[in-house]
């Protein structure tokens, strides 16, 4: 009898145990699904990329689809995403597989805005329940991320969603290289992963408990454990239900048969509960090196990830002594050059299988130490040590090659080329942070010179960075302090020699600097994310500058980044309201850039904006690519010719030719046609004489304010256009302006 209940009170204390032990693992499991799911947000939150497509104004809708709705929705199964902007509204909504309208956020606002405010704060509210920071605690470990865990905030908790217990994790989005590029209040991204049976059924195959179950009510049956499922929020979303190990019971109905047995039957007993557990150990260590593996790998193409990447560097160019035996470490950042034409016009699918190819290329051609790794998007990133002192031309080769022969996806052939921006250690850092940055520095001059090359970092490339930067500060500043102006220049009719329109022309001078031509500050301003700001700053004064002149036309140029602002419409509706003016007077000047990337998105724009009466004019045809598909498949009121053709009319056939067959083009598809640039008579005269319908140039006038614009229109005679004739002889007049 004594042995009989010293095993039964031993089996109701291990029952007791195993129960206490099984709910503390199911809360921890809990816990790090919850990091488990900021973690994924911060593969993509965290990185220079994602600062600068959702910038305000901004806000690239296809690489937001790309990098956060598939990415994050396909590999870490986030249910629902949105970016919200620094006061908390919804720019992006993300859900279901596809892109959603803003309203969805709202049906979300009251159940996430607690979580939501603890990321801003990085301080629990009282509402919520306190969760350990499982997520917090694994970022410790971080040397080159640093600078981003100074800045960056999240919080994780389980609330109720439409009933539905859910985990909502938030983060903000802040650059991990260049901490320059956060100018403004983070954005924040939230993501909802609803508990349904998948997710229970996930953390119950780690727990080897393999009924967990979540249902509504408590479930009675011997052996099976209830518990309640309170949320962070304080509501209950059900009952955890799972049957206990019990080793109690195994006591009990176990050892009483081997006391009878003996000690064989013991013998037998022990065997089999080593092996068990010899196979439950080895199934968790394949699951930790699975997770690590993943932790350190790119899900699609299955190549090392940024933070690889990061450590290997780290490790290589760490080592004492590094380069005094005259090895070298080329860090070499690789760019598919547009990528993003391949998604917009193949599909993302493409776009997934292209990117495997790729990887697979560049994996056969690097040589077997060469560490290859994938930072997401259509950006690679390559380690190559070597004492080879042509290491770095050898690399770029090798780099090329794999881009030689066009990629089969599909059934289809797809030819691309790539930009290769490459820095070396220990001359151009000794550290990760350092050299990578300065790679990053190298691609983007490989691209800023046309693409479909490789460069090598320069302390010039870092003083002309250092410089941009510098005018990019001077710019925002400048903008806040309305201390830019519009000059316009006058328009002349070839018809009647008078003034029919005027273009308008920004213009900034710097306090130090003195004149900066919109050929640099421009482009800063689109990278940087100040072009709309900018635009709309433009529009504005435009419009208002335009009732003085109540006869003229007046141009101005949209640049690629305004075309394509999601309020653009909207902005020139409300401008066209609070004005007063016709739309019919105001001509938008559009570049090839936005054709050569053009989308049903970029018809639909362009259709819309002829739609509310705007005229449309293409800029600057002649260079690039000057394709005339750009005619037949978009609509333009006109065309206006490169000044580099009219200045060259005067001693080159080729440059007439194609003046005159581009005028007689034109004017025969109904478009007008200006000639830029016009200089002299004779280029005036001739421009009239091989078609054009209207000139532009110092010849008439340099560009002027405002006042002055009003000034000249008050005297200006119109200036009839010399007979052809009256210029001769051609080649004398050719000769004193040559």
């Amino acid at each position: 009898m004594l042995l009989l209940a010293v095993i039964a009170f031993a089996g109701w204390s291990a029952n007791k145990t195993a129960t206490d032990s099984e709910r503390t693992l199911v809360e921890n499991a809990l816990n790090q699904a919850v990091g488990s799911v900021l973690d994924g947000q911060k593969s993509v939150a965290w990185w220079d990329e994602a600062v600068i497509n959702t910038a305000d104004g901004a806000l690239n809708l296809e690489f937001a689809d790309a990098e956060f709705g598939l990415f994050l929705g396909e590999t870490y199964g986030h249910d629902e995403l949105y970016i919200l902007d620094g006061q908390d509204r919804p720019i992006y909504a993300y859900k279901s597989g596809a892109r959603a309208d803003h309203a969805a956020y709202e049906s979300r606002r009251a159940a996430i805005s607690l979580v939501v405010g603890e990321a801003r704060r990085g301080i629990t509210d009282s509402s919520l329940k306190a969760r350990p920071d499982e997520f917090g605690r694994a970022q410790t470990n971080y040397r080159v991320l640093a600078g981003v865990l100074q800045t960056a905030r999240w919080a994780g908790h389980i609330v109720s969603i439409d009933g539905m217990p859910s985990v909502v994790a938030a983060i903000t989005i802040v650059p991990n290289v260049d901490m320059t590029l956060l100018k403004d209040t983070p954005k924040l991204l939230v993501s909802v992963v609803r508990i349904d049976d998948p997710f229970v059924e996930k953390i119950a195959r780690s727990l080897l408990l393999p009924d967990l179950k979540l249902a509504p009510e408590p479930v009675s049956s011997a052996g099976v454990v209830s518990e309640p499922f309170v949320g962070d929020d304080g509501i209950q979303a059900g009952y955890l239900s799972w049957t206990t190990r019990r080793p109690g019971q195994v006591l009990l109905t176990s050892i009483l048969p081997l006391v009878a047995c003996g000690v064989f039957a013991t013998g037998v007993l022990s065997n089999h509960m080593f092996g068990r557990l010899k196979r439950a150990s080895d199934e968790l260590t394949q699951r930790e090196a699975r997770a690590r593996h993943a932790s350190k790998h790119d899900a699609l193409s299955g190549l090392p990830n940024r933070q690889h990447m990061v450590d290997e560097v780290e490790a290589k160019i760490g080592t004492p002594g590094f380069g005094q035996g005259g090895e070298r470490a080329i860090a070499a950042y690789v760019d598919i050059d547009r990528f993003k034409d391949i998604n917009d016009t193949l599909g993302h699918e493409t776009g997934d299988k292209l990117i495997k190819a790729v990887s697979k290329r560049l994996t056969a051609r690097l040589r077997a130490h060469d560490f290859l790794a994938r930072f997401g998007g259509d950006e690679f990133a390559i380690l190559c040590v070597s004492a080879d002192a042509d290491a770095e031309s050898r690399l770029a080769a090798r780099i090329a090659s794999a881009f030689e022969e066009p990629f089969a996806i599909g059934g289809q052939t797809i030819r691309v080329t790539a930009s290769v921006g490459m820095a070396r250690a220990p001359e151009h850092g000794l550290s990760a942070d350092e050299l990578m940055r300065h790679a990053d520095i190298a691609l983007y001059e490989a691209k800023n010179q046309g693409r479909d090359r490789a460069m090598t970092f320069s302390e010039e490339m870092a003083k002309q960075v250092e410089t941009r930067r510098a005018i990019e500060v001077d710019l925002r500043t400048a903008i806040e302090r309305e201390e830019l102006r519009l000059n316009y220049q006058p328009i002349v009719s070839c018809r009647t020699g008078a003034i029919v329109g005027a273009e308008a022309l920004l213009r900034w001078r710097h306090p130090i600097r003195g004149e900066i031509s919109p050929a640099t500050f421009i482009p800063i301003a689109e990278i940087s994310g100040l072009m709309p700001a900018l635009g709309t700053w433009m529009l504005e004064q435009v419009f208002k500058d335009a009732k003085q002149w109540p006869d003229l036309e007046v141009a101005l140029n949209l640049s690629p980044v305004q075309f394509k602002q999601t309020d653009l419409k909207a902005v020139l509706s409300t401008l066209i309201a609070e004005n007063g003016v016709a739309p019919n007077r105001f001509v938008l000047e559009i570049t090839e850039g936005v054709l050569l990337e053009a989308t049903d998105l970029t018809k639909s724009v362009l259709q819309g904006l002829q739609d509310m009466g705007f005229r449309t004019a293409l800029d600057d045809f002649g260079t690039g690519y000057s394709s005339l598909a750009y005619l037949c498949n978009f609509k333009f009121d006109k065309i206006k010719i490169d000044r580099s053709f009219v200045t060259n009319v005067s001693n080159a056939m080729t440059s007439r030719t194609i003046v005159q067959s581009v005028a007689a083009l034109g004017r025969g598809l109904g478009m007008q046609i200006v000639a830029e640039g016009v200089e002299t008579e004779y280029e005036a005269v001739m421009m009239s004489h091989f078609g054009c319908t209207e000139l532009q140039g110092f010849f008439f006038s340099k560009p002027l304010s405002a006042a002055q614009l009003t000034a000249l229109l008050a005297k200006f005679e119109p200036r009839h256009m010399s007979p052809f004739s009256e210029l001769e002889p051609i080649e004398s007049r050719r000769s004193a302006t040559a």
